[in-house]
């Protein structure tokens, strides 16, 4: 669970409609459209008469290059695509040398450095929102650095942001998000770059990526990045959500099950202990799911004496030294994806129907909600903030979540009504209980999957927009 005495890190996106609310009005939902000049490519322009097209049905966007096609169509500076089982880019001849003075040591340090930009990418979508999230491998002495710079909708640039400085290991440099970046349209908060003001009808119309790959100098070691992805998107502004009808889906996923709180006190400098590491510890269940295990070696430097010691591992490998905390969401997909065989992505999700199919598929979804205690029967706590793991759903459609905000591992499994979850879930908008109105993830998850993944979750992951 995220702390609860601080608000959440993307509280700051309701101050805009706080003194609506405050006169009795609610901003109008932000699915605002481009007009004819600048309605982006793939998408329907106003009519002659004037009226707008519908809008999407899923107003989210992910794109990822993971092939060698893909890789083949960026711009490369000192960095080269290969082909195989799953293709990534590398270092080949560094593109020269650069200092790094890490904020969180004061260390400074010379690197080797090479470069990979995307093409660019026009959203089908036109977005308030986007998370960028990658999978990559970096061996000790090796880390990376990930950007987004966009083109909004009425033709003018974002600046290149820094989404994230990652390494998989905590002693070449200290994971960090970058803070106070903003052009005075747009603003980076943690791992999410927001438009801050949607109801100017700004929108983000598209981007592209770019990888900085760094190693020690004299060394051949190199990261390799095998996918880099962005989910954008424009979900309106809400405080509650239409309600999915139960698909039929009676079917419970044997995940193993963690408890955060049997970790309170335990490393306090990961975010004060395990009673804030709902995200790592749901990560770490997933990764079991799917047959990720942790070696003595790998966790040879936790105290013997603690339980469930890969949660510990999570921790640690997740925490973000700048926000300081183990929730930041594309930290978590990454470390998900250095086990052998997985892959990870951060995106948004449109119901709990999609949900359905991706358990149906046998794919669990780690989701983002917060809520009052009052407003999730059975939870027992409220939050600003917390992550979760849906596994399963009755016959009656109620959901089967691993909730880690338990008291220990034997209570983790719970199952809550439907529709307060949903709510909770995808609503953007929401009352903290002085009555202030605070953000909602918007229907945000992490899913975690196969490398090759069988035919029937491909076809779940196409159908929630993963390729």
């Amino acid at each position: 669970m995220s702390r609860a005495d601080q608000p959440s890190r993307r509280s700051v996106l309701a101050a805009a409609v706080v003194a609506a609310v405050a006169g009795g009005t609610v901003p109008a939902a932000a699915a605002t459209v481009p007009s004819a000049t600048t309605a982006p490519s793939g998408t329907d322009a106003p009519t002659a008469e004037g009226t707008a097209p519908a809008a999407p049905a899923r107003p989210i966007d992910y794109h990822a290059w993971t092939t060698y096609t893909d890789w083949r169509s960026g711009t490369a500076h000192g960095t080269r695509a290969f082909a195989g089982a799953r293709p990534g880019i590398e270092i080949t001849t560094p593109a020269g040398t650069t200092e790094y003075t890490d904020p969180h040591t004061g260390t400074t340090a010379t690197w080797e450095y090479a470069t990979w930009t995307s093409p660019v990418h026009r959203l089908a979508v036109p977005a308030t929102e986007a998370v960028v999230s990658w999978n990559a491998h970096t061996p000790a002495g090796t880390w990376l650095q990930v950007e987004l710079q966009g083109t909004y909708s009425d033709g003018t640039a974002t600046p290149w942001y820094v989404m994230g400085r990652w390494a998989a290991g905590d002693q070449d440099i200290k994971r960090t998000s970058v803070d106070d970046q903003s052009d005075g349209k747009s603003t980076i908060w943690t791992d999410t770059f927001s438009l801050d003001d949607p109801s100017s009808g700004l929108r983000l119309a598209s981007y592209r990526l770019r990888l900085t790959l760094y190693r020690r100098p004299g060394t051949r070691l190199t990261p390799v990045v095998r996918r880099i992805g962005a989910m954008g998107s424009d979900i309106p502004d809400r405080f509650t959500v239409p309600a999915s009808e139960p698909g039929g889906i009676a079917r419970e996923l044997a995940v193993p099950r963690y408890s955060q709180e049997i970790h309170a006190g335990q490393y306090p400098e990961y975010d004060n202990g395990g009673e804030a590491w709902c995200s790592p510890t749901s990560s770490q269940m997933i990764i079991e799911y799917w047959g990720g295990r942790l070696t003595p070696e790998q966790l040879s430097w936790v105290d013997p004496s603690y339980a469930d010691p890969q949660v510990c591992h999570a921790a640690r490998s997740t925490y973000d030294y700048q926000y300081a905390g183990c929730g930041n969401w594309p930290f978590n997909a990454a470390y998900a994806a250095t086990f052998d065989g997985l892959q990870g992505v951060v995106t948004r999700l449109a119901s709990l129907t999609d949900v359905e199919t991706l358990i149906a598929a046998g794919i669990p979804v780690i989701t983002s909600q917060s809520f009052l205690k009052t407003e999730l029967t059975g939870a027992g706590y409220g939050t600003s903030g917390h992550l979760m793991t849906v596994i399963g759903f009755t016959a009656d459609g109620d959901v089967i979540a691993n909730d880690p905000a338990s008291p220990g591992d034997d209570a983790v499994r719970r199952v809550y009504r439907r529709r307060e979850f949903e709510n909770i879930w995808l609503r953007t908008k929401r009352y903290d209980a002085n009555g202030k109105v605070r953000s909602g993830s918007g229907g945000v998850c992490y899913l975690y999957f196969p490398v090759n993944p069988a035919p029937s979750q491909r076809r779940a992951l196409r159908s929630v927009g993963i390729r």
